[in-house]
């Protein structure tokens, strides 16, 4: 009775249910039907597509269907994966398409790595620098590097080393947040002398508009600072015939609101060091008659694992009374790998304690002092096994070589002439010493010729070489104008950029010069003849002048 019951049951629900489809069916057009048909069809061809990617997956790249693929979409994550080594073929062949590293001399960035120190940087990535509780002998590596650097800048020993077992300094991404950790201390600094100078409270003296001092040769990091933690740019514009600032300049721009002055060791343009040792005089004598505090922090981007090679240099680190912090890139001259910064400061009260923040939620308690957290190890790694593999030593034959290959490259330039015998270039770096190994310069004006320094850009890059343009001017972040650059040359003159890295040999450099010869004789066969052909091109591409 059971079964028959539940046999009667299912007919009648069967009944029903082909009842439905049949209904469902009687309303469906044929352009329902056609349209399923074309989804089924596209389901399976997406199957097929499938299977025959999973066929070749293991096989060659460029025998498989990912190497003919005519529209990847790269709007959207793909449905399915695919063989590790197709998507590091992918990666590749957008590589491939780049620029040669090693032959771009617009970067200060280092690209050589030996195969040990990938290694180095490939351990690094697994360990996540800000949990000091879990990593603790990797944090001690951290450590190890900003003691090496603070000592290498002439760092005062603090009082409460022993407490931390290292020097008021961090690890940092790149020498952009340096810098900014840099101003921001100078800012919480200024702010603790400025209530007590007037009696503010605390929230009296958040609404004034702090300045900082610094030369219109600035790099990105400082219009960030700008921008970002509403401090005012007061601008010192030098001379093209210089790129630094005077200690006289910086003394009239100083005035209460003043949180610190900005000097900068080897600024990106030429390579020339700005005055420190001279702004520090100044800043001792001004501070004693107006009753200020006004320090310094060093921008050594660049500079900073240069100059203590070079012992022309004067003073220009801690050994100076008021500089209170510096910056650097160690992805720079620091040879280490990209995403590298430090910043060591002269003490921790009144400075670094403004920035550090206690974490505990890792399973311990620990200090940061940086803005950024979760960040891998591998900049700090590298850095480690580049102290240890080149040594004070090391690293001034690096610096003996490159100075040498600049200087190589200069005399190359400065021997080029125009057909009336006149120079075809006007130099404007700073020489063969007590500086970056970096060589700038321009075009002779008085030539009148029909082409500038960014073509001269364009057609480097024809011989595989980036050799970087500029206009002489600066966005002025105040009032978003275009503004000159230096007080002495107009906004719209044009220049250009090498700089020459520990992976430039010799061998290089004569192809470099061959190639500045070539080029320059190519734009000069061409005559005014270069204007009409040319000039529409550039518009049309966007190439309007300005390269960063």
């Amino acid at each position: 009775a059971l079964c028959l019951t539940s046999f009667a049951s299912h007919s009648v629900l069967a009944s029903a249910t082909s009842a439905a489809l049949t209904g469902e069916m009687s309303k469906r057009t044929v352009t329902d039907v056609e349209a399923e048909n074309k989804a089924l069809k596209d389901q399976l061809c997406a199957l097929q597509d499938r299977l025959a990617r999973a066929a070749n997956a293991g096989g060659h790249y460029y025998a498989s269907a990912d190497a003919v693929e005519d529209r990847p979409d790269d709007e959207h994550m793909p449905t399915y994966g695919n063989s590790s080594h197709h998507c590091y073929r992918m990666l590749s062949d957008y590589h491939e398409l780049d620029c040669r590293e090693r032959l771009n001399t617009s970067s200060y960035v280092n690209v050589f790595f030996e195969d040990e120190e990938l290694k180095a940087a490939n351990l690094g990535m697994r360990i996540n620098i800000a949990d000091q509780t879990v990593y603790p002998s990797s944090f001690r590596v951290h450590n190890i590097v900003v003691n090496m650097v603070a000592h290498l800048w002439n760092c005062p020993k603090p009082a409460d080393f022993d407490e931390y077992g290292a020097f008021p300094g961090a690890g940092t991404v790149g020498s952009t947040e340096a810098c900014l950790l840099g101003g921001l201390c100078l800012k919480f600094r200024w702010r603790k002398w400025y209530a007590k100078k007037y009696n503010l409270s605390e929230a009296e003296v958040r609404k004034v508009y702090p300045n900082l001092v610094i030369s219109t040769c600035f790099q990105a990091a400082w219009e960030k600072l700008f921008r970002y933690m509403d401090i005012e740019p007061k601008f010192v514009v030098p001379s093209k015939n210089t790129f630094t600032i005077t200690a006289e300049g910086v003394k009239e721009q100083i005035d209460d609101k003043t949180i610190g002055v900005v000097c900068i060791m080897g600024n990106h343009y030429g390579g020339q060091y700005d005055p420190v040792w001279e702004v520090d005089e100044m800043l001792t004598k001004l501070n004693k008659e107006r009753g200020f505090e006004v320090g310094i922090h060093v921008d050594a981007a660049s500079g900073g694992f240069v100059a203590p090679f070079q012992p022309e240099v004067p003073a220009w680190d801690f050994r100076l009374p008021n500089v209170l912090s510096i910056s650097a890139s160690g992805h720079k001259f620091g040879e280490s790998v990209c995403g590298t910064g430090w910043v060591v400061w002269r003490q921790r009260e009144g400075l670094s304690e403004h920035v550090a923040i206690s974490v505990s939620y890792l399973g311990g308690k620990a200090d940061s002092y940086t803005l950024n957290f979760s960040r891998p190890a591998s900049g700090i790694f590298v850095q480690h096994y580049k102290f240890h593999r080149l040594g004070w030593k090391g690293y001034e034959s690096l610096c003996k070589n490159r100075m040498a290959n600049a200087k190589y490259l200069r005399d190359a330039i400065k021997s080029i002439k125009h057909s009336d015998g006149r120079p075809k270039f006007v130099m404007l770096d700073a020489g063969d010493s007590g500086c970056l190994s970096v060589v700038t310069a321009y075009l002779n004006p008085e030539l009148g010729l029909p082409y500038d320094d960014i073509d001269l850009q364009h057609h480097m890059l024809q011989n595989h070489w980036y050799v970087s343009g500029y206009k002489m001017n600066l966005h002025d972040p105040r009032d978003e104008e275009t503004k000159p650059l230096f007080h002495d040359a107009p906004p719209n003159q044009t220049m250009f950029r090498v700089v020459v890295k520990a992976n430039v040999t010799r061998a290089i450099m004569e192809n470099l010069v061959k190639s500045f010869k070539s080029v320059v004789e190519e734009l000069d066969a061409l005559g005014p003849g270069f204007s009409s052909m040319h000039h529409p091109k550039k518009a049309k591409t966007g190439h309007k002048g300005h390269a960063c």
